[in-house]
């Protein structure tokens, strides 16, 4: 499944004017209307040719009859072209080629073949792309979805549980600490870190006006983190990350992980948070949303408010009773739950999504943003600290 692209070099001409040609030809896809006269042979011909059997040689996309080349509806030819691909580009240009190949040619159904998902690079896309077609999809290809689905919550897993373990016991440890401890739970370094202005040079000695510490009580009691995950189709690359997160979060001893899914019906999948894949094989992408019920639903089993975290990921087109849901998150803010609204939970940036809701929860103290999974942790951090969340500028 991850098969490198070959390192054969391309021969490079030796006139720039020539290369500059070359380099036009390659972009604008060949016949006389491009103007270049260029001709491509070798390696150059075969990675033209994989560009236009997906991309066609207009500007637009192009079907059935209209395309003057393509990958037609044939698993052996479309095995090729997957081949070719990966020869010929890195492996962040196949991805994107594979997800443009889908959503263009309708290659969807293909990918409910074992033989095509041996062949595809694996990727948070494609995984949201299985996971809409779980319910068509045959017996014989599931356990090589599983397979494919494996790898990239496995890869992800490695990518960021460090960090997040670390970020987060440290904020744990942080929001634990107190400033009247006994004396046996004092901690010394940082009591005189914070005293050093009471420093009295005649006694050579500093005055603790502040003590800082860990109450033992408040270490005891674990912190409760809720992640409420809308899964309507646009939400798939979130959903993943979530079921991820919400694996990294349920091995820690010192939080108690709820996670729950919705479109407008609601799913708890907690008890199946020691492994994201089946996480994700019970989640059902598309279909409507009822953000209202989903966190009435989230709200009856919270107990203790104060040390409670819901994490709300959702574009915020709300299919349910919009008053009723905005009472919910401001009766939870009141309570002392800290209510973090995530408009995304990806890379891909900011999606569509409802802004006279944002407004409104921003109204009440709960601004949505779009997170990265990168930025997640320390989204996490400040919020079991009941610190100012780190929310993005405009330009991030």
């Amino acid at each position: 499944m991850t098969t490198e692209p070959a390192t054969e070099p391309t021969t490079e001409p030796a006139d720039p004017a020539q290369e500059r040609l070359r380099r036009w030809r390659l972009v604008l896809g060949g016949e006389a209307a491009d103007g270049t006269g260029c001709a491509l042979a070798g390696r150059d011909a075969g990675m033209d040719g994989a560009l236009t059997a997906l991309y066609g040689k207009g500007d637009k996309p192009q079907t059935g009859k209209d395309r003057s080349a393509g990958l037609g509806a044939s698993a052996p030819s479309v095995a090729r072209w997957l081949g070719d691909i990966r020869t010929y580009f890195p492996s962040s240009v196949v991805q994107v080629m594979q997800r443009d190949a889908i959503e263009r040619l309708g290659l969807s159904t293909l990918l409910l073949e074992p033989e095509m998902l041996e062949a595809v690079e694996a990727d948070v896309h494609l995984v949201g792309t299985l996971l809409s077609l779980n319910k068509a999809m045959p017996e014989t290809t599931k356990e090589t979805a599983r397979a494919v689905v494996r790898k990239v919550v496995d890869d992800l897993e490695k990518r960021l549980a460090t960090r997040t373990r670390a970020t987060l016991t440290g904020a744990l440890d942080r929001s634990a600490r107190v400033n009247r401890p006994r004396h046996h739970d004092i901690d010394w370094n940082r009591t005189i870190a914070a005293n050093l202005k009471h420093y009295l040079p005649e006694h050579r000695t500093v005055v603790p006006e502040r003590l800082i510490g860990y109450g033992r009580a408040s270490r005891s009691v674990k912190k409760e983190v809720v992640l409420c995950v809308d899964q309507s189709g646009s939400m798939a690359a979130s959903v993943v990350y979530a079921s991820v997160f919400g694996a990294v979060l349920a091995s820690m001893r010192s939080i108690s992980t709820r996670l729950v899914v919705f479109d407008t019906a609601v799913v708890d999948l907690t008890d199946q948070l020691d492994d994201p894949v089946d996480v994700l094989f019970g989640t059902q992408l598309g279909g409507g949303t009822d953000i209202n019920r989903a966190l009435a639903y989230c709200q009856s089993r919270i107990t203790r408010p104060a040390d409670t975290v819901v994490v709300l990921i959702s574009d915020l087109y709300e299919g349910g009773i919009r008053d009723e849901m905005l009472k919910r998150v401001a009766a939870m803010k009141a309570s002392g739950v800290q209510f973090v609204t995530l408009l995304a939970l990806s890379d891909e940036g900011a999606p569509a999504y409802d802004r006279e809701h944002a407004a409104a929860l921003a109204a009440l103290g709960a601004p949505a943003f779009a997170c990265t999974p990168d930025l997640f942790p320390e989204v996490m951090a400040a919020a079991i600290e009941k610190r100012p969340l780190p929310v993005p500028g405009p330009g991030a």
